[in-house]
This record gives C-alpha cells, structure tokens and sequence, in this order.
C-alpha cells in the first residue's frame, strides 16, 4: 500500500537523475519552501 503525505508532513528528500546530466535534489535544490512539483510520465 502506498504511503500518501497528509497536510502538515515534510516532502521526502528524492534526488533524480536530470537528462542532460546532474542531479536534482527534492526539496533541497529548490529555493522556497512554497514550492509545487509535477511529476509527468509522458508517452509510454
């Protein structure tokens, strides 16, 4: 079952792996903490 983030709970910390080399990581790269991420699967 998954685990869903209630209101109130930290995001945690993912680092993906950018397509033209590099990392990012979630959420520590970004520079607000009012921040809203997308994730898209695109065409399979």
């Amino acid at each position: 079952m998954p685990n869903f983030l209630n209101s109130g709970d930290s995001f945690p910390s993912i680092t993906l792996c950018l397509v033209g080399g590099g990392t990012f990581s979630l959420p520590d790269d970004f520079e607000t903490s009012m921040t809203i991420a997308l994730f898209y699967r695109g065409h399979w």
